[in-house]
Order: structure tokens, then C-alpha cells, then sequence
């Protein structure tokens, strides 16, 4: 079955966690707005972060921050890679609630690549997902308008975090989709108002419940906004 594109990574990695706690490493915690590492500071540590959420995003010279994924409990964030990469030092990773992580350096990590093939099969899905992402986001949504690209949006967190009642969507601001999307924040407001008054959605600070997936979403990566019955 295709994967769909998912902007919240968690449990990726859960099944390997009693391996990750028979290796060396370092038990840490972050409060609530906390770094996990300095900005401007290329990763030098790797985290299987236990439980919470970890924002990651970039900030522009000139002040735009670009949203690019989630990270919570049973993943390992920010992968392993050999090279460094410029780019690196311009990306953020901030607990958007407090995290437990298992911490390790680049060459315990490496030492652990080596000898786990569980580990490696599970990273190669992992940068798959994120490969995935980034092309969607990138460029499928790229060409579709303001409205479908957050229909897109609410329906691939609706997949990830359902609940008995709908769907928290991890208790993200209007600020926070917008900087997800690229968009302005008051064309968010404009449109979450469309799907509100269609009955899709409801809205109560800094939390969106989904309560009609199926007109939100129709077809995946839908393009045509006249097609989403408001």
C-alpha cells in the first residue's frame, strides 16, 4: 500500500527502543520551548526522543520561518548522516512540549548504524518519509491555492493524530500553519473561517478539531478548490 506524506513522525523507531537503552548514551530532558540544539549550531547529536513533540523549522535572514515537520515520542530526530550540510545550521529544533530522550554522539550513533541492521533498515524508511515530505510539500502543494494546500494539510495531520472525539491536530496555532504553509496568516484565518462555517472544522484556541474528514478531503492531494463542497 503507497505511503501517504506525514508531517508528524512518531513511533517510527519504538520496537528498537530496549536496544537504544542497552547502548551508551545520555538521558536528557527539555522544557517547553527549550533547543535541543544552539541555533546556528550544525547537529552534533543524535535523540531518540521517549515522549513529547519537537518542532523543526528554518529561519530565513530576513525573518521567515518555514515549518518543515513534527517529531514526538518513539522517533529518532535528527537521523544519521556522514556529511555535513550548510543548510544544517539554518534549521531549529525546539520541544513544542517537554521531551525524555535518549541522547547520543555522531560516533556512538555510527557505531550503533554499524552493527544494527533493524537499526539501518528502519533509517532508510525514515529519510524515505522525509524525502517524501519534502517533495510534497515542496512541490505538489507549491501549485495548488491557499485553500487546498490547507485542506492537504489538515487532512495529513488528521491521519496521524486521530482521537475518539476528531482530531487535536497537536494543538497547532493559526501562526503555525502558516508558517507550515508558506502563507500569510491572515489568509489562514480567512480560510479555516470558510471550512468552520461549512461544518468541516471547529476552532477553539490554538486547537482545531476535524468533524467532516470526508468533505475536507475527497481525493488526496486534491488540486481543484471548487471541489471542496463549502
Amino acid at each position: 500500500m503507497a505511503i501517504t506524506p506525514k508531517y508528524i513522525f512518531a513511533e517510527d523507531f519504538r520496537d528498537l527502543e530496549d536496544y537504544f537503552l542497552s547502548c551508551p548514551h545520555k538521558t536528557v530532558a527539555f522544557d517547553t520551548g527549550d533547543y535541543l540544539w544552539k541555533p546556528g549550531e550544525p547537529y552534533g547529536r543524535i535523540h531518540y526522543l521517549k515522549t513529547g513533540v519537537v518542532q523543526n523549522y528554518l529561519e530565513h535572514e530576513k525573518g521567515y520561518r518555514k515549518i518543515l515537520s513534527f517529531h514526538a515520542g518513539g522517533t529518532v530526530f535528527p537521523g544519521f548522516h556522514y556529511r555535513k550540510y550548510r543548510i544544517e545550521e539554518s534549521l531549529l529544533s525546539r520541544a513544542l512540549t517537554p521531551v525524555e530522550a535518549l541522547e547520543f554522539t555522531v560516533d556512538q550513533f555510527e557505531a550503533m548504524f554499524g552493527e544494527n541492521e533493524d537499526l539501518r533498515h528502519h533509517l532508510i524508511d525514515w529519510y524515505g518519509a522525509y524525502a517524501n515530505l519534502l517533495i510534497y510539500d515542496g512541490a505538489h502543494q507549491e501549485f495548488n491555492s491557499s485553500l487546498v494546500k490547507l485542506c492537504n494539510l489538515l487532512y495529513l495531520l488528521l491521519l496521524r493524530e486521530r482521537d475518539e472525539r476528531g482530531q487535536s491536530l497537536y494543538n497547532l496555532s493559526q501562526e503555525a500553519l502558516a508558517d507550515i504553509l508558506g502563507v500569510s496568516l491572515i489568509n489562514v484565518t480567512r480560510n479555516l473561517t470558510k471550512l468552520r462555517r461549512a461544518g468541516i472544522i471547529t476552532t477553539s484556541r490554538k486547537q482545531i478539531a476535524v468533524i467532516d474528514a470526508e468533505r475536507l478531503h475527497g481525493p488526496l492531494f486534491r488540486r481543484d478548490a471548487a471541489s471542496i463542497t463549502l
